[in-house]
Parts: structure tokens; sequence; C-alpha cells
């Protein structure tokens, strides 16, 4: 069973980071090699499985010649469930 977008932030920034990437007629290996990235790391944040660092933003971002602010305009942390990637005391 295929895992689900870790929020919807999540999925929408992976579905621009997609279709960005498609405009560029690039493929997620080309993306990866553009951006320093591994190629897996991009099919999960395109799906929206990742909580993608600010650094590897800006490198996606660099990658596929747009503004960062263009794939996170409007985004909003999810604010009723756990951040996967935050520790709990």
């Amino acid at each position: 069973m295929p895992k689900q977008p870790i929020s919807d932030a999540a999925a929408t920034f992976g579905a621009r980071v997609r279709s960005r990437r498609n405009e560029l007629g690039k493929s997620q290996e080309g993306l990866a090699d553009d951006s320093g990235i591994h190629w897996t790391f991009i099919g999960q944040v395109e799906r929206g499985q990742r909580n993608v660092s600010l650094h590897n933003i800006l490198k996606i971002a660099d990658a596929l010649q747009v503004d960062p602010a263009e794939l996170v305009r409007g985004l909003s942390a999810p604010q009723d469930q756990a951040e996967p990637d935050k520790e709990t005391p």
C-alpha cells in the first residue's frame, strides 16, 4: 500500500515541484543531479512523504530555476497533527 502524504502542505509542495520539473522536461533523476539530492528523496518530496528542510527547498528551487517562494507560497504548517520529524520531550 502506498504511503500517504504527511500533510496537505507537503502534498501541495510536492505537486508544485513535480509540475515545475515537468514544465522543464526534467526527469526525477535530472532534478536530483541538478540539485545534488538523491532521486529517491525527490520522489518522496513529490509524493508529499518528506518534510523538506530549508536547505533542500533552496537546492530544489535553484535546480528548478524558480524562486523558492513560489514553491511554498500559501502553505501552512499542520495544526492538528504531530510533525513526523519533530522530537517530543
